[in-house]
């Protein structure tokens, strides 16, 4: 066990940093681990791996490939602090979600509850299905505290499902109160579905700690677990059991691909299987079971990483509050105290896409959504990288005329 310590982090280099040569992690100053974060060297063996499984064994690689798989839903379990938890796997969570939508009674139940601040994969599915008819109602997520209770209030005996973040992508805050949320759905018939993308990882999101065994939970591993593409899943509760998802693939029937199959029926398999697409990259499930074997390695568990993000997203405030920008042109949230932040700081301001791409510029990587500028740390940042990349945002803010 080669494990690291929050003070190994810290310091320059960090401790990390040389198993990311090839995304020279050292010599950048990339704030963007929120959304695409570096991949460990030993990311590269797993792809290597897939092809060379591929060219020995051909079609019969695919033993392989799923043993590849289960590594993967492995890792996921550790960051959902579920050890039985059922996972469907997917490309994207937009194919995971068209597979539980297409599973849902919407004849019966034409209603969807969710929020004004789900990821656009959501927002714009959702959307579209509401031009089409169905009855979508979107809640204001301010104030955030009364979230989740608001959505319960808004679920009534028509609704068939009620969408929520346990992280918000724009500003970084943790909903509270999702655990009331899941029994009070489950009383009334009402499926939850937690995204959880911004949450594992950073947040040190527990399906039992936080209330949430009936709930359906989708993430991935593309932002904060360095998984890179391909690595959705979504976590199927017990209940679902018996649900027929119209959006099917043939791996879905593929525990009973043996059995005698009722002419006109489509045949589903078990527990998450159901939820199953079809042939797909397993290249993918190779690179993420190495990044998962080296965050064991270096003792990279959710507890752990969650003090490197409080630590982080602390300095950037602490930073940021010290270059005392006026407030008429970037402003950070100033209710929300840090243990109730993801693994990012926002700041609001109107002229977000200017400074992301001013920031560029000068060698700081952000990202901006709407009226909100991302600053992202990663384990593999050092203290003096996120303190010089908030220093370069001073020199932008004091340089550029902004009126």
């Amino acid at each position: 066990m080669n494990d690291v310590k929050l003070a190994e982090l810290r310091r320059t280099p960090n401790a990390l940093a040389p198993h990311y040569s090839q995304f020279q992690v050292a010599k950048r100053l990339l704030l963007s681990g929120h959304s695409h974060q570096a991949w460990p060297d030993f990311a590269l063996e797993g792809q290597i791996e897939a092809f060379q499984d591929a060219a020995r064994d051909v079609d019969e690689k695919w033993g392989r490939a799923f043993a590849k798989a289960d590594e993967v839903r492995a890792g996921l379990r550790t960051f959902l602090d579920d050890p039985q938890a059922e996972l469907a796997l997917g490309a994207s969570t937009h194919e995971l979600v068209l597979r539980f939508l297409s599973a849902l009674d919407l004849r019966r139940r034409p209603r969807i509850v969710t929020t004004l601040g789900e990821f656009h994969t959501l927002r714009r599915q959702l959307t579209r299905l509401g031009e089409a008819g169905l009855d979508v109602v979107a809640l204001p997520v301010d104030p955030v505290d009364t979230l989740a209770e608001r959505l319960a209030g808004a679920a009534d005996e028509r609704t068939a499902a009620v969408f929520v973040s346990s992280v918000l992508f724009e500003t970084s805050r943790i909903v509270p109160g999702l655990g009331e949320l899941a029994e009070r759905c489950l009383l009334r018939g009402v499926e939850l579905v937690v995204d959880a993308y911004h949450a594992i990882g950073p947040a040190a999101f527990s399906i039992p700690g936080q209330g949430l065994s009936s709930a359906w939970v989708l993430g991935g591993g593309y932002k904060y677990l360095q998984l890179g593409e391909g690595n959705c899943f979504m976590r199927v509760p017990a209940h679902a059991e018996g649900m027929r998802p119209v959006v099917t693939g043939w791996f879905a029937e593929f525990d009973a691909l043996s059995d005698e199959h009722e002419p006109g029926k489509v045949a589903y398999g078990t527990g998450a299987s159901r939820f199953a697409g079809a042939t797909y990259d397993p290249t993918s499930h190779y690179r993420a079971a190495r990044v998962f074997w080296f965050f064991a390695q270096h003792g990279l568990t959710p507890a752990f990483l969650r003090r490197v993000y409080q630590h982080h997203v602390g300095l950037l405030v602490a930073r940021f509050d010290a270059l005392n920008a006026p407030e008429a042109l970037i402003t950070r949230d100033r209710t929300t105290p840090l243990e109730g932040l993801g693994g990012f700081l926002s700041l609001r301001t109107a002229r977000a896409g200017e400074l992301q791409r001013a920031l560029a510029a000068r060698g700081v990587r952000t990202d901006s959504r709407a009226d909100y500028l991302r600053l992202g740390p990663a384990p593999y940042l050092s203290d003096d990288q996120i303190v010089s990349a908030v220093d370069i945002l001073g020199e932008v803010l004091r340089e550029t005329p902004w009126t």
